[in-house]
């Protein structure tokens, strides 16, 4: 069992905490940043024009891929012999090739470059690579032009042939639905973005506890998921599920989540639902797919007789587990209106008396563990001096 003599009391005020709609929705930001950015899809883009390269033998390949709010920017991904590039440049000043196939939705083959006329700027080096002979074909989407691949000088010094522009149409089309797909996907995800953040900040006006409940609950999780030694992609699957563990929550009657009185059957049936509808709408996020799995574990029980599924042991996923015990402290710690705040010691004796039944033993001692650690005081650094010289 878990003993309580070490630990130091609990902040009695939430003063330390940023506002929760404030902090919830950075987390939300966090999440979802930069979705819209290129950069987003560079392994999808680096595998493409790596692609190209390879299956016209050639020295260097580029994607360019057009700006979706500003069609006459580009964003230009390079594969060659000095490494990965990326830049954005715009449209209408790159005169060349690149700039025919956009606008025309056409490919453009030139076998010798020298031989070409009008070809002012197709000189420009490349990924290290001076054109000799080039061909650049467009990616298209329902007959729109969304960029091109273009591909430098084959390595065995031959020109490119009008098969090597049906190989890379071909592989352009495949290319082209791929990057299709992960726009369409980053679209649905700011339509989920803006759809929680509404919902959080009707959570936090509801909220009975100064709004800080979820931001306490995460920090507590992050305390014992940092004990157990888990990965970043777990800690931040469950500080995000900390943060949204209670957005099922808007589901229940205001007068029924502060009400002093013994719940009724019915009442309670409502509450207890609230993982479920949580899990229900963010599990379409892909952001957030693991993170609904542990919003709708979060009240499972170790020994199995929690809900809504009755998990029972370590088939709870771990994050799950550390959450119940993190949400379960922060419930005890913290003042409410039907009543008093448990002090953090009688609070840890709690858990450590519900170990192996409402609690995972080995998530305890590590939040206990972790709490300890948390709360002491850092050793002041050693300061060297130096004794001046004398002259």
């Amino acid at each position: 069992m878990v003993t309580a003599e070490k630990i130091e009391a609990a902040p009695e005020t939430t003063d330390n905490y940023k506002p929760a709609t404030k902090t919830r929705l950075e987390l939300l930001d966090k999440i979802c940043s930069n979705v819209r950015s290129v950069r987003q899809h560079l392994p999808v883009i680096s595998c493409i024009a790596q692609t190209s390269r390879y299956a016209l033998n050639a020295s260097a390949a580029t994607l360019i891929l057009l700006d979706e709010d500003n069609k006459s920017a580009l964003n230009k991904y390079t594969d060659g012999p000095l490494g990965k590039q990326f830049q954005r440049f715009h449209l209408n000043k790159q005169m060349g090739i690149t700039r025919w196939v956009i606008k025309h939705g056409k490919p453009y083959l030139i076998e010798d470059i020298d031989k070409e006329k009008d070809t002012n700027n197709t000189r420009e080096e490349v990924a290290g690579v001076v054109p000799r002979s080039v061909v650049c074909v467009p990616l298209m989407v329902n007959k729109e032009v969304i960029g091109a691949i273009e591909v430098l000088n084959k390595l065995d010094g031959n020109s490119f042939t009008n098969h090597d522009v049906q190989v890379l149409t071909g592989l352009a089309e495949n290319a082209a639905l791929t990057i299709e797909n992960i726009r369409l996907n980053e679209d649905l995800l700011y339509s989920y973005k803006n759809t929680v953040e509404k919902l959080v900040s009707l959570l936090d006006i509801r909220e009975s506890t100064a709004g800080q409940h979820s931001r306490r609950v995460a920090e507590y999780a992050l305390i014992a998921a940092n004990e157990l030694g888990l990965s970043e992609e777990e800690k931040q699957a469950i500080e995000y599920a900390a943060i949204l563990h209670d957005i099922g929550l808007l589901s229940v009657p205001e007068n029924v989540l502060n009400k002093r009185e013994k719940l009724t059957d019915e009442e309670w049936d409502m509450i207890r639902k609230h993982p479920v509808i949580g899990y229900n709408l963010l599990r379409g996020i892909p952001s957030l797919n693991q993170v609904s799995k542990l919003i709708l574990y979060h009240h499972e029980r170790y020994d199995g007789k929690g809900y809504p599924c009755g998990l029972k042991g370590k088939t709870i996923p771990i994050g799950a587990r550390v959450i119940a015990i993190a949400d379960a402290f922060d419930s005890m710690t913290v003042k409410h209106t039907y009543r008093k705040a448990m002090t953090t010691k009688d609070a840890m004796e709690e858990i450590g008396r519900c170990s192996a039944g409402q609690f995972c033993p080995t998530v305890a001692k590590a939040f206990f563990v972790g709490y300890v650690k948390s709360r002491k005081p850092r050793s002041p650094s050693r300061v060297k001096y130096r004794k001046k010289r004398r002259r």
